[in-house]
């Protein structure tokens, strides 16, 4: 096969590659040309970080060093509570503490995702229309698994995807703010997910 020769660089390519050329800075013991040039003075590079050195220690003292925060993900009832208050206060502290009571509820267990996402998004938007304030979704807290293989698998999936489900189109819309039932109305197993008006 017979091999091409160059074809050089048209103007505008030139022009390009001049303005490229302008914004860098050749390698150490090179000139601009790109011939070698003896050093006529190298400059010290700067002097590496000196290694602390251990602080003494002694059996019994006091450790100062940080250990790293867990880079664990929070729990559901944590990532709930860290959310911004959207509603009347002293409502919301009746409701956490299980004074308010559910207009209706849906119970989630035993149903596939795909199931209970449906079930879920049909009972939330039927109890907007129905001008209900406060329901319950029941998930149950997971079962939890003999497989104990090599990747974690996560208690609860259904627990953990509601908040997600109820923060996203088209709950987003309807629901004012979520957070996790009272002992009575099933604890962490169950939500309870307050509407906004019509």
């Amino acid at each position: 096969m017979k091999r091409r020769s160059p074809r050089g660089l048209n103007p505008e390519e030139k022009d390009l590659w001049d303005r490229v050329a302008r914004t860098t800075r050749p390698l150490e013991g090179r000139s601009p040309s790109g011939a070698l040039i003896s050093p006529v003075s190298k400059v010290p590079a700067a002097a590496a970080p000196e290694k602390k050195a251990f602080a003494p220690f002694e059996v019994g003292s006091k450790s100062v060093s940080k250990v790293p925060a867990s880079r664990t993900l929070p729990s559901v009832g944590s990532a709930l509570d860290a959310a911004p208050l959207r509603m009347d206060q002293k409502q919301f502290g009746r409701m956490k503490r299980g004074k308010s009571k559910p207009e209706a509820r849906i119970d989630l267990h035993g149903m596939r995702i795909s199931e209970a996402h449906g079930a879920l998004n049909a009972f939330i938007l039927s109890s907007l229309a129905k001008e209900r304030r406060l329901v319950l979704v029941i998930t149950g807290k997971g079962r939890i698994s003999d497989d104990d293989g090599p990747i974690p698998v996560r208690r609860g999936v259904l627990r953990h995807q509601v908040p997600d489900w109820l923060s996203r189109p088209p709950l987003s819309s309807a629901v004012l703010q979520v957070t996790e039932a009272h002992q009575r109305h099933g604890g962490s197993g169950a939500f309870y997910v307050y509407l906004r008006r019509r």
